[in-house]
């Protein structure tokens, strides 16, 4: 299968959680008729050395049910059927489907969702492909199985808040074992979706909502897949106002959304203090509301308005009614690229942020109550992040993350490969260095974004240089296309 035009694992790449399951298929579905006798099929499936079969119309090819190994034990052997069944009678049905242009990331959360160990493929109906469980487990170097299953069974607080101190500890074994940022980001922002997810329904089964379509919205760096360890909570809500008149709504949602901040807050994800959360009536609006406020952001002239777009403008669905989202991102797409003004304040947003490498490549240090220590989030991957929504924002791009915002427009602004995934590689590794410093044992509060470069090894130190010049490379190319006025 052929990748699309905005396969954001560009050839030539390793695949990463990110990947569309189109690149990650390894063969040719291998599938038979409903009427296929179990032997048969249990036949081809240990010459082939496969786990499934998928069940198919002969004629269209549509996926009917699958039958695994886990139903050869279940449905099978313990019942003692006999052999000469027809599948269909022991295969599961539905069939969880996914298209070739979700990501890999997409998939593992749906299968750690379902509690599968395999998700078919489907292209325009047709089946086109099985990605397994092992599949992912080899992109992402560790599962996610026990941890989501315990999240998706929590029945209450205390299992989750327990889960996310497995988050925590997992995350610090990946670091320890090698793992780096990218793929350690996305496992984090994976299993957080999970336990987000579940704190929603469990408020969901709780609250008798009004009739209305929903869906939260993560935001920030949840937005963009790339939470680390230490963050608080970015989020919002759309619903379907079709009356018009949203107020009664809202006042039936907030206490909802509320109680799903809380919950979180319960589970080490701090309250926003700027209030940007879904409990906030201001962030908690029905789809018309949301783009008079999006339109206003874009619009206004002040700085207010442009930290509002910068948190919100990296939204992606979590859960609900994704389609209320995606409505919202295809207008804004539009709105923003067509809007000179707006660009240009953003981009000047982003060259106010001060790299603290210096002259002759000296660190400069930002901080009385932290001496000889830089702070790597706000001086070095927010560059980095807020260049990447600029152009992706000027071009139309949709993708939220910034290492494939900057991969996905590269050939739009003229950026070579090497150029692209030299800032690529800057950016993990300041992530990297983060996840660290906020995985130490006894960091102080207010110091878990901080290193000192003092305390890191030659070869860290001299990278942690070249990554901050690379995030300069990338500012210098943000002046020239936007220079001041």
């Amino acid at each position: 299968m052929t990748p699309g035009a905005d396969d954001p694992t560009p050839r030539g790449l390793p695949q990463s959680m990110y990947s569309p399951l189109s690149a990650v298929v390894r063969r040719e579905p291998v599938w038979c008729p409903p009427a296929t006798g179990l032997r048969a099929a249990l036949a081809t499936m240990r010459e082939l050395g496969i786990g499934s079969m998928v069940v198919a119309d002969p004629q269209t090819r549509a996926p009917l049910g699958i039958f695994t190994l886990h139903d050869l034990l279940g449905r099978v052997v313990l019942e003692q059927r006999d052999l000469e069944l027809p599948i269909e009678r022991v295969m599961t049905t539905p069939v969880v489907t996914l298209e070739p242009h979700v990501s890999a990331y997409q998939a593992a959360v749906t299968m750690a969702h379902h509690g599968l160990r395999h998700v078919v493929i489907v292209e325009r109906g047709r089946l086109a492909g099985v990605v397994s469980q092992k599949d992912l487990f080899n992109l992402q170097r560790i599962g996610t199985t026990e941890i989501g299953s315990t999240i998706r069974s929590a029945a209450g607080l205390d299992t989750l808040k327990q889960a996310a101190r497995d988050i925590r500890e997992l995350a610090q074994n990946m670091l320890e074992s090698g793992v780096g940022a990218e793929p350690l980001t996305q496992l984090v922002s994976a299993l957080n979706d999970l336990l987000t997810i579940r704190i929603i329904e469990l408020a969901r089964g709780r609250r008798a909502l009004p009739e209305a379509k929903l869906c939260w919205l993560a935001l920030g760096s949840e937005g963009r897949y790339e939470q680390t360890i230490s963050t608080d909570q970015d989020n919002a809500l759309i619903f379907d106002a079709p009356g018009g008149e949203p107020e009664a709504l809202r006042a039936a949602i907030v206490p909802f959304a509320r109680e799903v901040n809380e919950a979180l807050d319960a589970c080490g994800f701090p309250l926003c203090r700027g209030g940007v959360m879904a409990g906030n009536p201001p962030w908690c609006l029905s789809r018309e509301e949301w783009r008079r406020r999006c339109q206003g952001w874009i619009d206004a002239q002040n700085p207010e308005a442009l930290l509002n777009a910068v948190i919100f403008f990296d939204f992606r669905p979590l859960w609900g009614e994704a389609a209320l989202a995606e409505e919202l991102r295809g207008w804004l797409a539009g709105a923003t690229s067509a809007n000179a003004l707006f660009m240009y304040q953003m981009a000047q947003l982003a060259l106010g942020v001060r790299s603290p490498l210096g002259f002759l490549r000296t660190f400069v240090y930002d901080s009385k109550e932290f001496p000889h220590t830089i702070d790597l989030k706000a001086h070095g991957t927010r560059l980095l992040v807020d260049a990447a929504r600029v152009y992706a924002l000027a071009n139309g791009v949709a993708h939220t993350n910034t290492a494939q915002r900057l991969r996905l427009v590269a050939p739009r602004i003229g950026l070579g490969a090497r150029e692209v995934e030299a800032a690529v590689q800057a950016f993990n590794f300041l992530q990297l260095l983060r996840l660290r410093s906020q995985l130490a044992p006894g960091v102080k509060p207010g110091a878990e974004n901080r290193v000192d470069p003092a305390t890191l090894n030659h070869f860290d130190r001299r990278f942690l240089k070249e990554s901050l010049r690379q995030a300069q490379t990338l500012r210098k190319r943000l002046e020239l296309d936007y220079p001041s006025r």
